[in-house]
């Protein structure tokens, strides 16, 4: 397993592959899976928190049964760009992953994601009991949709150049 940036994963990822985004939190692990197109991120049911090994391997039986090639993992930075110690925690999670998987991860500035996926949550009517359910997965959901943006855009660029 390797981290890449958003550029070496445009150019290791083939026509129709899927990606993962990912929301780590303390007591669960949000999911979102893009479309083959790589165009729009789709919330999928959270994994819930036990210890790693039962977290990675619910994570690596997802990854098997959606066919992702790549995860787009959220970094909650500081409001200043600081790291603080859910970026440590984050970084340890995905350093661990790579005794288990091949799967390339992408780290993703993540903040404000849950911000705006509550905002979203909250504009739906969506319940506050609902709310606490979907959020993680929400907010995985924008952070996969900013990789995929980022994707397309660089995308077009590569073709205005070729």
């Amino acid at each position: 397993m390797t981290v890449l940036t958003i550029e070496e994963l445009a150019k290791t990822l083939a026509p129709r592959q899927a990606i993962a985004g990912l929301d780590l939190g303390t007591k669960t692990i949000g999911l979102s899976m893009s479309d083959l197109g790589r165009r729009f991120a789709t919330p999928r049911p959270v994994i819930r928190r036990i210890k790693f090994t039962i977290d990675a391997q619910a994570l690596l039986d997802f990854a098997q049964s959606e066919k992702v090639c790549g995860f787009v993992i959220g970094l909650p930075m500081n409001m200043d760009g600081s790291a603080g110690p859910r970026v440590q925690a984050t970084r340890a999670f995905v350093r661990n992953m790579e005794q288990k998987t091949a799967l390339p991860f992408l780290y993703w500035d993540e903040r404000l994601s849950t911000v705006a996926a509550e905002r979203t949550l909250l504009e739906m009517d969506v319940s506050r009991a609902k709310r606490a359910e979907r959020i993680d997965s929400a907010a995985a959901s924008f952070i996969l949709q900013g990789a995929l943006d980022r994707l397309s855009l660089l995308a077009r660029s590569e073709d205005e150049f070729s």
